[in-house]
């Protein structure tokens, strides 16, 4: 399989790892291409992998386009690469429904074409991945059973279902763990109870990677505004309306257990 990774990020470097070590993929060649030709070249240093130059990537052809970019830029590397996917393209931005609009759009229509979440940072590998198959075929099924047999547990979902969850899994979470971090005091370990310990390592989890990534999350989901609407209401609650927020979300928490 001829891949070209468009971003050498931490996901690009991590699809290319994947597919590279997998045996459902057949003779993989790697190349990478991104705006920073220094980190396209960090990439494909010990790795067996190409950098290429955008210009020189756009000029070639490739059996799979796999899109590694930021939410932001998806749309605009479906157009500028939708001519180099020979058989296939994928992205991996974090969101699904533009980039599926995006592809349906400017791909010829016999391309394969799919959208794929992993829902962790590359080094807690392996985890869930959502996926979107819009349309189904032999070089997509080889990146899936790829990702599969890293340890990861593929499933289906549809683009307006993900984006959905996403504003309550990621843009919500990260808001509430980074507001309560940026809220709070400094305080000795002693006085930390068994839920702000969870929250402190949550936090830390979460700023440990690069704020660029999360803004992009902040700016293509809404969940920040539903959890700052939730702080206030809980903050001007009198005691009934406060047990009736509380009693609301051990209803809700409930309700998740009894479906997972």
């Amino acid at each position: 399989m001829e891949l070209l990774v468009v971003g050498a990020g931490e996901m690009g470097r991590w699809i290319a790892d994947t597919v590279a070590s997998a045996d459902a993929v057949t003779d993989p060649a790697i190349s990478f291409t991104d705006l920073d030709a220094d980190r396209a070249r960090d990439a494909a240093a010990g790795r067996e992998a190409r950098a290429l130059e955008a210009s020189t990537a756009m000029a070639d052809r490739f059996e799979v386009v796999c899109l590694a970019v930021p939410i932001s830029a998806v749309a605009d590397a479906v157009a500028a690469y939708a001519d180099v996917a020979d058989g296939a393209m994928i992205d991996v931005s974090g969101a699904m429904e533009a980039p599926i609009a995006a592809m349906r759009d400017q791909l010829d229509p016999d391309v394969e074409r799919a959208s794929l979440h992993p829902l962790f940072a590359p080094p807690r590998v392996p985890g869930n991945v959502a996926a979107v198959v819009d349309r189904d075929g032999p070089h997509v099924t080889a990146v899936i059973e790829a990702i599969e047999a890293g340890g990861n547990d593929v499933f289906e979902t549809t683009a307006a279902e993900h984006d959905e969850a996403m504003e309550t899994v990621q843009a919500g979470a990260h808001a509430a763990i980074l507001a309560w971090r940026l809220a709070g005091a400094d305080v000795r370990d002693e006085f930390h109870t068994p839920v702000s310990a969870g929250l402190d390592d949550l936090a830390n989890t979460v700023t440990e990677g690069a704020p660029d990534v999360y803004a992009e999350i902040q700016r293509a989901f809404d969940g920040a505004e539903g959890v700052a609407d939730a702080a206030a209401a809980i903050a001007e609650a009198d005691p009934e309306t406060f047990a009736d927020l509380y009693e609301r979300a051990r209803g809700e928490g409930t309700e998740r257990e009894r479906h997972e």
